[in-house]
């Protein structure tokens, strides 16, 4: 995942508490037990955060290998790991980059999820995380990614977007000021977060820019083929329909030569 999340990722959980991620993990699981040769039975997922994905994998039986750039992400995720009772063995954590990390070891999948994918604004930046998933994968392994859809972001166009939300601690409001830069491909998602503590009344402010590449099916197929990958499946994501100028999200299952 971007390190751009460092600054707030205390705050992450609570920013996307309304995610299903019980129900994309059944939907990725789905799309493995659809794909692979075999059972998959080890897993490595790119971009983690802060292992909720990862927790909930392993209780179905997986063995996952989580890879993020924050250390404040990881430490959540192996608190979150050290919960987990028995499974806890089943789950391990390394701080590392998508464009470059290398695990010295071979997996069943590969899963990189809410968007990883897009964090890679630059040709150079997509190739490389092509890469690293092509080297963690034996002939006929399954590597599932999501992307934000050319079509749908230039047919639709980013919004103004404010979320507030609250626990017994803090109150977070977070503005996302997007940018379209068309000859680029990209979005930069200009955030601007308040952070107030409700014991003390403190506030703090922070401020990032994100920036998001869209891309389109033919460019996808592209860098799979690059990379030694052949597309199996490209749907909207969660859904399974077609990917369309609403489908904001989209989903590719791919497969190693």
């Amino acid at each position: 995942m971007s390190g751009s999340f460092g600054l707030y990722s205390q705050y992450y959980d609570l920013l996307y508490a309304d995610k299903d991620y019980a129900g994309e993990v059944a939907y990725v699981l789905s799309l493995l037990g659809q794909h692979a040769q075999s059972k998959v039975t080890s897993l490595l997922e790119l971009g983690c955060g802060t292992g909720i994905h990862a927790a909930l994998i392993a209780k179905q039986g997986l063995g996952v290998l989580g890879v993020d750039m924050s250390a404040e992400m990881l430490a959540e995720a192996r608190t979150r790991a050290s919960a987990q009772g028995h499974l806890q063995k089943q789950l391990s954590f390394e701080q590392g980059d998508a464009r470059d990390f290398r695990a010295n070891r071979r997996f069943d999948a590969v899963v990189s999820l809410f968007h990883v994918l897009s964090y890679q604004s630059r040709e150079v930046d997509l190739q490389a995380m092509m890469q690293t998933a092509a080297s963690h994968l034996e002939s006929g392994g399954i590597f599932v990614f999501d992307f934000w859809y050319g079509p749908a972001v230039l047919w639709q166009r980013p919004a103004v977007r404010m979320k507030r939300l609250a626990n017994q601690e803090i109150t977070v409001e977070r503005l996302a000021e997007p940018v379209v830069l068309d000859a680029e491909n990209v979005v930069d998602v200009n955030y601007s977060v308040s952070i107030r503590n409700l014991k003390t009344n403190a506030i703090e402010q922070i401020k990032e820019t994100h920036r998001m590449r869209y891309l389109f099916i033919p460019e996808i197929d592209k860098l799979l083929g690059e990379n030694g990958f052949k597309r199996l499946r490209a749907e909207e994501w969660m859904t399974g329909r077609s990917p369309s100028v609403d489908s904001w999200g989209v989903c590719v299952v791919a497969a190693k030569h």
